[in-house]
Parts: C-alpha cells; structure tokens; sequence
C-alpha cells in the first residue's frame, strides 16, 4: 500500500489521517504535498474549525522512511534537500495555520513525527504514546523543526540528550514537561482529540488565530513589539461581529453562537 494522507471531516473539524501502515505511517513528499493542500482547503472553509492529525492503525508516525532515505543516498543532495523543503513547507503551513491543530498520538511519533506533532497546537496522547527524536541512531541530524521547538521547550542539557542520544521517551514524560496537553487511555486519543476540537470549535474562529499568531511571534518578539501587536488584535476583534455575540451572551448568561 502507497503512502497517502486521509482526509474526512467529523462536524466542523477536519481528520487528517497519515496512512502508510506497512511503514509505520513514514512519511514521504506525496503526504506533505497532500497535507499542505488539505490545510489550504481547511483554510478556505467556513465550515472547517479545527484539524485533528493522527495515524492510522498502531503508529502515530515513524518519520522518514529509512529505505527510501537510502535510495537517495545514490541521488543528487538535491533530491533529498527537495523532500525536507516539502516537509517543512508543511511543518511552516501547521504553525501559520489560523485554527488549531491537534495531534492524537498512539503508539510511536518518532524523527519527523515528533517534529510533525510538535508542530501541532495540542498534543494528545494515549498513555503508552512514545516520542524518539531517533536521527543520532541512524547517523543523522533533526528536520522538521525539530531542534527548533525542543530548544525553546526544554533545558539545553535535556534537549542534548534527547536529540543525541535518540531514546524513546514516554508520553508521561512529555506531559509533565508541558509540551502534551492530554494524557489519555489506549485506544482513546483520537476521540480525546474530537472532544477538544469541539470545545475548540465552539469558540470565536477569529479569537483563536488571533491567540495563534500572537504565541507564534512572540518568541522572537521584543516586549514593546508585542504589546503593539496585541494593540491591533484586540481593537480589530473587538468589532468584530463575533465581540458583540460573546459579549451580549455573557451579559444574559447565554451560550454563544459565533459565526
């Protein structure tokens, strides 16, 4: 069976389903060209609030395939520098994404599936979920963002040694360091990950890319830069119509129905 990317949609969120399972789900160029694709629709839709990634069957992701890795040992660097720049297009279209993303990891997210969940908003994990940055193991070094969002989540030593020494750490772990957000029973984070995409999805689309592009420039942000930034988001979603809709069902203890 080929790789391919699944996409179906549950309500208002979009399930995209990495499906390569004779590989572990490994990823190549046809999901990442797929992905991106999938999230510039989702984009585009009124009806699409939010985006679940998981994997199909026991695996949430292996990463790279390593035989196909290998092929393009015998190719021109070209070839492969292509591939990282289509993942990571992919990787950059997760975090510039205007509505929340959640990962649903069972079992393994190793290499670029680390990366891939990592980029997410929300990590949901099933308990006996494991992440392996595994790139030292086979002598190589991290794509996918990798080093990028370990460095700014963790202590440098920590980040050293999950980066150098590639062993595969527990979702418990991950949850007790802040970087998953939901621990959950085997078998369950797939519907773990719906149930919060519909508290998410209930919630005014332009507040969260408003929160969203706010969290991803403030990293790199001087505070004096950031507060005019949070300036222009407030002012511009506060007439909105979506402001006056929570407003007035605060003020009459109603539910919201934001458009």
């Amino acid at each position: 069976m080929s790789a391919e990317l699944k996409s179906k949609s549950e309500g208002h969120t979009m399930v995209l389903t990495l499906s390569n399972p004779s590989q572990r789900n490994a990823l190549g160029p046809e999901m990442y060209a797929a992905g991106i694709e999938a999230l510039n629709g989702a984009e585009n839709s009124d009806e699409i609030r939010s985006v679940v990634l998981v994997g199909e069957g026991a695996w949430f992701c292996a990463g790279g395939s390593l035989q196909r890795l290998s092929a393009n040992r015998e190719r021109d660097p070209s070839v492969q520098a292509e591939s990282i720049e289509a993942l990571h297009t992919w990787i950059d279209s997760i975090r510039t994404f205007p509505k929340p993303v959640i990962a649903a990891v069972e079992g393994a997210a190793a290499g670029a599936g680390f990366s891939l969940a990592l980029a997410c908003d929300f990590i949901v994990a099933a308990r006996d979920a494991v992440f392996a940055a595994s790139y030292s193991n086979v002598a190589l070094s991290p794509d996918g963002g990798l080093s990028w969002h370990l460095a700014r989540a963790l202590p440098r030593q920590l980040a050293s040694e999950w980066l150098m020494l590639g062993e595969r750490v527990e979702a418990q772990r991950l949850h007790t360091l802040g970087l998953v957000n939901t621990i959950t029973e085997n078998g369950q984070a797939l519907g773990t990950a719906l149930a919060l995409a519909d508290r998410l999805n209930a919630r005014a689309p332009n507040s969260l890319a408003s929160i969203k592009e706010l969290l991803s420039d403030a990293r790199g942000a001087a505070l004096a830069s950031q507060l005019s930034q949070e300036r222009n988001h407030f002012v511009r979603n506060l007439h909105h119509p979506n402001a006056g809709i929570g407003i007035a069902a605060f003020l009459a203890k109603e539910t919201p129905h934001y458009e």
